[in-house]
């Protein structure tokens, strides 16, 4: 009880003095003012990147939108972590904290660090090269390992991709070794239709000529005129007719899809039985 007395005392005495009112009430207005500064900034970067996004897409030179996006996203979490950091900084300043030997420290713990995390180091550069060379980025349909998804965010540290079952995988840069992009060119549906071997090919191929050329202004997916190639496989009580239609990245399977609905559709009205 005796301590307690003595703290309260202490108190008394210290914080009672207008001064000491004076500095701290000072104090706390400047962390304040360094945290709602931080923040200022922080929007003022985010809505000055917004407008050269935007400025960018109205220029009569076009950019890589997806690029655009991928270094748009890097640069705002650079531009987030650089003034958080500041402020923290100034903060302990207020405190009265003596930054010069917390600089000195943080400087040989860094390289402490730096030693003893390789795989950091190895994730920052790894993602460096991925956005420099233009991998992937943003928005982009790929599969590292045995990941698949579209890519929500290029940090500088990892990679999120999203399933297209909701699942969201978070990948450390360093760990990818192998990537597949799907939306780098464009895709390729491939239909292959199994008639009787009884009918009439020249007939169906002409029926199913005619249904692609249908297909194609149901869907602005499709971006060339589908082809029936032939038959591409022979059997012993049936045939294989293969259809192919080049389509946007990443689109295959949707055409795909409306291909086989549409020739149904066809065949039926035409009564060309499909095995």
């Amino acid at each position: 009880m005796t301590l307690v007395t003595q703290c309260l005392d202490w108190i008394r005495e210290h914080v009672s003095k207008p001064e000491i009112v004076t500095s701290i009430i000072w104090t706390i207005a400047k962390i304040i003012l360094i945290y709602v500064i931080s923040k200022v900034s922080i929007k003022i970067a985010e809505t000055a990147l917004s407008h050269m996004m935007i400025a960018r897409d109205k220029s009569p030179l076009k950019f890589n939108r997806r690029r655009s996006d991928t270094i748009s996203r890097l640069v705002h979490n650079l531009i987030s972590y650089t003034i958080n950091f500041i402020c923290i900084l100034l903060i302990l300043g207020q405190v009265g904290i003596n930054l010069g030997p917390l600089l000195a420290s943080a400087g040989v713990l860094g390289l402490a660090i730096g030693f003893g995390a390789q795989s950091l180091v190895k994730d920052v550069i790894t993602g460096f090269f991925i956005i420099f060379e233009d991998q992937f980025g943003v928005g982009d349909v790929i599969q590292i390992d045995q990941f698949k998804g579209t890519v929500e965010e290029i940090g500088i540290r990892v990679t999120r991709i999203k399933s297209w079952t909701g699942e969201v995988h978070i990948i450390p840069n360093g760990n990818i070794k192998q990537v597949t992009n799907f939306s780098t060119y464009n895709s390729l549906a491939v239909v292959d239709v199994t008639i009787p071997n009884h009918l009439d090919i020249d007939q169906a191929t002409k029926t199913l000529k005619e249904t692609v050329k249908q297909v194609q202004l149901l869907t602005e997916d499709i971006v060339k005129d589908p082809e029936v190639l032939g038959v591409q496989v022979v059997g012993s009580t049936d045939l294989k007719i293969r259809i192919i239609a080049e389509c946007k990245p990443n689109k295959q399977f949707d055409v795909t899809r409306l291909l086989n609905t549409e020739i149904k559709k066809h065949l039926d009205i035409t009564q060309i039985e499909v095995s």
